[in-house]
């Protein structure tokens, strides 16, 4: 072994360390102050966040980072007392500890850009010094039914967390768990064994105990496992591999509010033996590498598609050579499915920080805002997810400060004082998630925003969202630290719809609230797409987007001017959309005293196919785009704010994947159009987004000219 060691080489697995125990460190804190605000203690909240700063402190000395020592140090002193305190901090505790973890993030992101790390402000580190936990009333003190070896080890946060989760309706049981070599070689250890027991119960303690070799216990080791559960003993048992379990005594039950217990904790927890897990970090880089990789693969199997075609053309035998591509094809896709499947993070980790965003803002505003997350299991790529959370931030900036109501004007509304802000997301489709960001506040209103528009008031919600998301509009007449610049909205919708090729749309009701929901890609790279032809001009459009492909029947078609094109000095809506003041009605219904003609009857020009009773309005991309006079066979029929739009094609050719590449200039960035890709012969062939496009023909935005640039 030659030369000195360099710590530089282990500041990049330093840091991701110490972002994940961050994370996690923020995520506990919060729930320590929502317990805290319902009267509850919160022990294992507080001890998990212990553990979290006591392995920021070790990482932290190793690398030599001396002032996050001290912070994590100081931090470690307070939540020790607190857990010695059964999980009982202050409001005041709390608002330090959380200086002190954004003290640590900024000294993090300082070394990771390489700029100097600050010492930790000493005003901090006395306000850490000071915290006085010493006033808290003894409780009752839980009696737990225990050999006197589990007791001795037995900390005060486990003994009120063993008691609050009896008190709440769950079984305190004890299993034990004997390693032996065959055990090992069948590759069951303590590691796996916690693994399995924590999907069926919560493991308050693991406790290694000594016990005298022999058959039973070969290692002379046995490790008992406290945990509380609601399964059946016999389910628990078998995933301990052990005989049976035995139940724990806790009485009596403490009250939800309990505070110091007098027992001495041992400075390091005894169950923290080092686990193996199956986990591999990997820069985002390499990540993105390989998906180039993979795109070069998805060309080439175009071009090799090609070729076999022309060889068939010629008359060559190629049936062992197209069993090899369609072997090829499989194996390309499931290679796609694993790097993409690598590439996705959890949509609960993305939102992890939207606690911290919204109690900052009910901060800022004075409101009580309570935060409700279902992310279920939902993933989605992580360049994705980069791009999605700022819309997110101001989506949570607009429900905190304009939607919810200050307490005093919900008490004036008979609603209770805490707001509610719900963010949900699931998946829709194998590639595409919803998500939505809900308030229970006073809803939008219409007349506001329209006279601040100087536009007349918006009468659908589709109309509503076109007026919110125009640039620079705000309903505020004063700017605030928290939003009022008119730019929150305007940037939704370009994350959204231009960056992401997604949907937006909302949903209000005065005095009930507002949901803002938008439906995006899972991934933006490579993505399942028809391609299509309109007229001799070939285009993609991705899966996604496109609800139904249905064969037109010319002799039923109304000839007439496109949606979007003057009508008499009037713009042409969508189906659904706002005509003249009067919503545009499905075949069939009164519309201004008469019934609405089915398609294929004479109605001023419009033109509208019929599809299972609902009038569908219709353009011919082919005459968009001045690309052929091939007549429009075929029709893409997509959704926007909930009315159909169809685009008739030539000719649908398939559907395959497709290497995504978005158009850089913008110069050349036209709505409607994604990106271009490569279908194995050398030319750029666009990628469509019809949805966005409908939306600019519906509104009689974008205008032919540049589209026909573009296509041409």
């Amino acid at each position: 072994m030659t030369g000195a060691l360099d710590v530089n080489e282990f500041v990049a697995g330093y840091l991701v360390e110490v972002e994940e125990h961050l994370s996690a460190s923020t995520a506990n804190l919060l729930a320590v102050e929502a317990a805290l605000r319902a009267g509850e203690s919160s022990p294992r909240p507080i001890r998990e966040l212990f553990r979290a700063l006591h392995t920021i402190k070790g990482l932290s000395a190793m690398v030599g980072v001396e002032p996050i020592v001290d912070l994590a140090h100081a931090m470690e002193t307070v939540l020790r007392a607190a857990d010695r305190a059964a999980g009982s901090l202050s409001a005041s505790s709390i608002e330090v500890l959380l200086r002190g973890l954004r003290a640590i993030e900024e000294r993090a992101r300082a070394l990771a850009e390489g700029k100097p790390v600050l010492p930790a402000a000493p005003e901090l580190l006395a306000a850490l010094t000071a915290l006085d936990l010493a006033a808290a009333p003894s409780p009752p003190v839980p009696t737990i039914g225990a050999d006197p070896e589990i007791l001795a080890k037995l900390g005060p946060g486990e003994r009120v967390q063993l008691a609050q989760g009896v008190a709440g309706g769950r079984r305190a049981l004890r299993v034990d768990f004997t390693p032996s070599p065959a055990r090992t070689a069948e590759g069951v250890n303590i590691t796996t064994v916690r693994e399995r027991v924590g999907k069926l119960a919560e493991i308050v303690k693991v406790v290694p105990l000594s016990v005298p070799a022999g058959d039973g216990a070969p290692g002379g080791i046995v490790f008992a496992l406290l945990v509380l559960t609601s399964a059946p003993d016999e389910e628990v048992a078998r995933a301990a591999a052990a005989d049976g379990v035995r139940a724990l005594t806790v009485e009596p039950p403490v009250p939800p509010a309990v505070a110091a217990l007098a027992e001495r904790e041992p400075d390091e927890p005894v169950d923290q033996e080092p686990q193996l897990r199956g986990v591999v970090r990997v820069e985002v880089a390499r990540l993105d590498d390989a998906l180039d990789k993979l795109s070069a693969l998805v060309v080439t199997r175009f071009r090799l598609a090609r070729a076999a075609a022309e060889l068939r053309a010629r008359g060559v035998d190629t049936r062992d050579l197209s069993e090899i591509l369609r072997e090829h094809d499989r194996t390309l896709r499931d290679l796609r499915g694993a790097i993409m499947r690598a590439r996705m993070i959890s949509v609960k980790e993305l939102l992890e920080r939207v606690p911290l965003v919204v109690r900052g803002l009910g901060r800022a505003t004075g409101k009580q805002v309570r935060l409700e997350i279902d992310a279920g299991k939902a993933e989605l790529d992580k360049a994705v997810a980069e791009r999605v959370f700022p819309a997110i931030v101001h989506l949570l900036r607009n429900a905190v400060d304009h939607a919810i109501e200050p307490p005093a004007e919900r008490r004036r509304l008979g609603k209770p004082e805490e707001g509610v802000v719900r963010v949900s997301c699931f998946e829709r489709s194998s590639n595409q998630l919803e998500l939505s960001v809900a308030d229970d506040g006073r809803g939008i209103d219409r007349a506001l925003v329209a006279r601040r528009a100087g536009r007349p008031a918006p009468e659908s919600d589709a109309a509503l969202l076109d007026l919110i998301t125009l640039p620079g509009l705000s309903t505020l007449d004063q700017a605030t630290k928290t939003s009022g610049r008119g730019l929150g909205m305007d940037i939704v919708r370009r994350i959204a719809v231009e960056q992401l090729s997604g949907e937006l749309s909302v949903s209000t009701s005065p005095g009930a609230g507002t949901t803002f929901t938008l439906r995006i890609p899972l991934t933006l790279t490579i993505v399942d797409a028809f391609s299509f032809l309109c007229g001799d001009q070939l285009f993609v459009t991705p899966v996604a987007g496109v609800e139904e492909v249905v064969e037109i029947d010319a002799a039923r078609i109304i000839r007439g001017p496109a949606p979007g094109e003057a009508r008499g000095g009037t713009m042409l809506p969508a189906a659904g959309e706002a005509r003249g003041g009067t919503m545009l009605p499905a075949a069939g219904e009164a519309r201004g005293g008469s019934m609405l003609p089915a398609a294929g009857e004479a109605r001023g020009g419009t033109r509208l196919i019929e599809r299972r009773g609902e009038v569908v309005p219709l353009v011919d991309l082919g005459a968009l785009f001045e690309t052929g006079a091939s007549p429009a066979r075929r029709a893409l029929v997509v959704r926007r704010h909930g009315a159909p739009f169809a685009f008739g094609v030539t000719r649908v050719i398939g559907q395959q994947e497709v290497v995504v590449r978005p158009l850089e200039d913008p110069l050349v960035r036209v709505p409607g159009v994604s990106g271009s890709t490569d279908l194995g012969d050398g030319r750029p062939t666009l990628v469509l987004d019809l949805v966005t496009l409908s939306g600019r023909l519906s509104a009689g935005r974008g205008g032919r000219g540049a589209l026909v640039r573009v296509a041409s």
